[in-house]
């Protein structure tokens, strides 16, 4: 409960990020600070503050960009999502292929 400025609904919100923080193990402080991040700019994004970072205005608010900059790390896309993006493609014998398979045959 950093801010006294916050509505109820952000108080809310920090305390969920928070403590998913903490389960995933991140410190106190650092989930803390992860977490006020996070709810003071969504605050932004939604004309909640005074003043806000021209670009924090025009980045994509997280619900609205759904995951899109997700799973881009060293593991990348799950075998699920390379499954359905398979399956939007038309691809044959999608179900049968492991991971590696279907990145090929989708092309990520």
């Amino acid at each position: 409960m950093p801010q006294a400025l916050w509505s109820a609904k952000r108080e809310r919100q920090y305390q969920h990020i928070k403590d998913s923080l903490l389960e995933r193990g991140k410190d106190e402080g650092t989930a803390e600070e992860i977490a006020a991040r996070t709810v003071n700019k969504e605050r932004a994004q939604h004309g909640e503050s005074k003043t806000a970072n021209p670009r924090t205005l025009r980045a994509t608010p997280a619900p609205v960009r759904g995951g899109r900059n997700s799973h881009r790390g060293p593991q990348g896309r799950t075998r699920d999502q390379l499954y359905e993006d398979a399956k939007r493609q038309g691809i044959k014998g999608r179900s049968r292929m492991n991971k590696q398979q279907l990145e090929e045959a989708v092309g990520r």
